[in-house]
């Protein structure tokens, strides 16, 4: 296959307009900047540095800083190299801006609140007392005493000010990664994939609508409600039932010349709430796609079938189905359509190292396979979009099956509730109201809207498939009042380890996820434990959680990225969280900490992860746990391997620190449970069809109905639950006249 002629340059895509009205007030600004600057100084050497506002260093040690930046990527001239020492966080406008959406549009209402609280009270003389040690505000103090502040947070006896301290760390290396101008050409990073070839994207055709004051009606036989996993998979075979189907998103169509998109701009425009999501406590972070084709869209292709020990447990709860021939023709046939395979896999550098130090210490490992069209898709950038096509997501499969067979497609279409008539006493879904809103006059979707306009769509059978966090917050919005609708909530929490190596690894080139190690999934002898993988290494991610001690040493240690490898320890929780809506402006919060019993499987996946690296080669292990120190390697290993008493001893501290949820950060990109599938109605959401209890027509087919977590990525699970659920639907609109 002959490879591009010249680099592939994705369109732009624009980043929302930052709000008019100003979240802050000057002084409360001054504090926050004055604290990011904190975490991302400006590096001067003594001898032109200003003592309040720079990170000082000696003439000698900026020098030695320039030499090794200069020394770590060959690009890198000792003019960049003086530009990203000297860049602050809040010298680039777009990381101004970024923390402008941020609290002005992201943030729910009581995490500004309380924000703001500490923000004033720092520029106080009382409350600057009380917080810091010192009658300065914060703002005024010189920048040495600044940073012994933050460190002083860090370690400080109250949780709520170490939560504090983790919470502007993360919030500022988060928002700086993302928006930096220098970070990227320092380590080398490269726009697009190595020999990308843009693929053919299929040409969708969305309904729209003239402005008007009375909502618009439109019928069909079915309604979806979301096009991701779980909705592309129903649009398919309804429509090719022979059923008239609309596919309706509150996300847009992004076309695959888009893709992959910046990070600075890629967050914002295909991940719900702009990739903001965090628990009520901050010690979650939840990401969730949210565009058309859902998390499909910006997935990392791993294509794992439901295990047979989460099938028995299922079946065990009353639902015979997940042990049943049908159900493993429903996961064949979705991995069938999407060409998943392991036969063209070729690992990159940070699977390989997972793979190979499994393989030394006798750890069962596998390959993981790939929804990737029986192609070797060589990209480490999916998760925000895939320009090449390859990766066979909602939006390049069953959607498209979906419109050859005559479904219509609704972009930009919220939600608000569920119709229903009353037969007998029980509910019976008629449709859908919600608003739709145009594109803006060149096609985009942040300018000025040329319409807003309510729909009514009235159909024979409603489907919901908005995933974990929007189903249940849209069951609750119609009405429904059953006490499990966002209960239930399972995350497969992971914690992040790190490692460095000797040889070139470039963690962002290649496919993000070919390989799992599985030694440790079942700790508790119930199929709870963790499952190690390889974490996706934009910089926006990988650098999020390398330790920040000061700002130079993590300038430093971001410039080592074409030498990093990341790691996840994933837990499949036993115990669960919920989503709710913000009873201000009605957006999904999410009430989840990762339980004690939880945090030690992490934790025994976090020693898993660094025995690997150590045999792997690595020269230097680290993890985000507060005040533990990296592990370097001596220079005459031991031969004892693993056994080397030094790194023993280092495991012990993971192991005794119980990752507290009070310093540590978990993440999650899997959601699942909170409409949950169930054999009677006191037990969860949906019935075995899928249909909502207590309803007739009114069915929900995602993540959420899984009736506890899956342990594996959960798209291969959520089709093939969705493929049965429709299939179920269509055999129950045989009888009824179409549309």
């Amino acid at each position: 296959m002959a490879l591009p002629a010249q680099p592939v340059s994705p369109k732009a895509a624009p980043l929302p307009p930052v709000p008019k009205v100003d979240p802050l007030t000057a002084a409360q600004w001054r504090t926050l900047l004055a604290i990011a600057d904190t975490i991302i100084p400006d590096i001067r050497p003594a001898s032109i540095a200003d003592f309040q506002t720079h990170y000082v260093v000696s003439d000698n040690d900026h020098s030695t800083a320039l030499t090794t930046l200069k020394g770590r990527f060959s690009g890198t001239t000792d003019a960049l190299a003086k530009e990203y020492l000297q860049e602050s966080a809040s010298s680039d406008s777009q990381f101004r801006d970024a923390w402008h959406r941020l609290f002005g549009l992201l943030m729910p209402q009581q995490a500004k609140r309380e924000l703001t609280v500490v923000l004033n009270l720092l520029d106080t003389r009382a409350g600057a007392l009380l917080l810091t040690g010192y009658m300065t505000p914060f703002s005024a103090q010189p920048f040495h005493v600044r940073e012994s502040i933050l460190h002083s947070w860090q370690t400080a006896r109250i949780p709520a000010i170490r939560g504090l301290y983790r919470s502007l760390t993360m919030l500022t290396k988060q928002t700086w990664t993302r928006t930096s101008p220098t970070l990227r050409k320092v380590i080398g990073v490269p726009r697009t994939p190595m020999n990308m070839i843009p693929g053919k994207g299929f040409d969708y055709a969305f309904l729209q609508f003239p402005a008007g004051e009375v909502p618009e009606t439109i019928e069909t036989d079915v309604v979806i409600i979301g096009s991701g996993c779980g909705g592309g998979v129903c649009a398919k075979n309804l429509a090719e039932a022979g059923h008239k189907v609309i596919v309706v998103d509150n996300g847009y169509h992004w076309t695959p010349d888009h893709f992959p998109m910046e990070e600075s701009v890629g967050w914002n425009n295909l991940f719900m709430n702009q990739s903001f999501i965090a628990s009520d406590d901050s010690s979650m972070s939840v990401l969730c796609g949210e565009t058309w084709g859902g998390g499909g869209t910006v997935n990392w292709s791993a294509s794992l079938q439901t295990q047979g020990y989460v099938r028995r447990e299922w079946a065990a709860a009353g639902l015979p189905f997940f042990t049943s021939a049908e159900y493993q023709e429903s996961l064949d046939r979705v991995c069938d359509r999407m060409g998943v395979s392991t036969d063209y896999i070729k690992h990159n550098v940070t699977n390989l190292k997972l793979l190979e130090g499994a393989r030394r210490l006798g750890y069962t490992h596998k390959v993981v396979p790939q929804n990737t069209g029986g192609k070797q898709h060589w990209c480490g950038y999916c998760n925000f979009g895939c320009g090449s096509c390859e990766k066979q997501g909602p939006v390049v499969s069953f959607l498209p099956d979906a419109a050859r067979a005559g479904a219509t497609f609704i972009e930009g279409f919220h939600a608000e509730k569920i119709i229903f008539s009353h037969k007998k006493g029980t509910k019976v879904a008629t449709g859908v109201l919600g608003t739709w809103t145009s594109r803006d006059a060149n096609g985009g979707i942040i300018g000025d809207r040329l319409v807003r306009r309510k729909v009514i769509i009235k159909a024979k059978r409603v489907i919901v498939s908005g995933g974990t966090m929007q189903s249940p917050l849209l069951l609750l919005r119609s009405g429904l009042s059953n006490y499990h609708i966002g209960r239930n909530l399972y995350l497969h929490p992971v914690s992040v380890l790190g490692a460095i190596h000797p040889d070139d690894v470039e963690p962002w080139d290649g496919p993000i996820l070919t390989a799992v190690v599985s030694e440790y999934e079942n700790l508790d002898g119930k199929g709870h434990g963790v499952k190690l993988e390889a974490v996706n290494m934009a910089p926006s991610t990988g650098l999020l959680f390398v330790p920040w001690r000061n700002g130079l040493d993590y300038k430093l240690e971001c410039s080592r990225m074409r030498n990093m490898a990341g790691y996840i320890s994933m837990a499949r929780d036993r115990d669960t969280g919920r989503v709710y809506p913000d009873p201000v402006d009605g957006r999904v919060r999410v009430q989840y900490t990762a339980s004690k019993f939880d945090r030690r499987h992490i934790t025994e996946g976090l020693i898993a992860l660094a025995k690997t690296q150590y045999a792997a080669g690595a020269t230097e292990i680290y993890t985000t746990i507060p005040n533990l120190p990296s592990f370097v390697r001596s220079a005459d290993s031991p031969a004892e391997g693993i056994n080397d008493a030094k790194f023993q001893a280092w495991l012990e501290q993971i192991r005794s620190s119980q990752l507290p949820p009070a310093d540590n950060i978990f993440a999650s990109a899997h959601q699942m449970g909170t409409c949950r599938m169930s054999a009677t109605p006191k037990a969860g959401v949906v019935d075995p069809k899928g249909q909502v209890w207590g309803t007739q027509g009114l069915f929900v087919a995602d993540a959420s109905v899984f009736p506890s977590a899956s342990g594996v990525n959960p798209m291969v699970t959520n089709m093939a639950i969705s493929d049965y659920i429709s299939r179920g639907i269509a055999k129950g609109l045989e009888e009824r006249p179409r549309l």
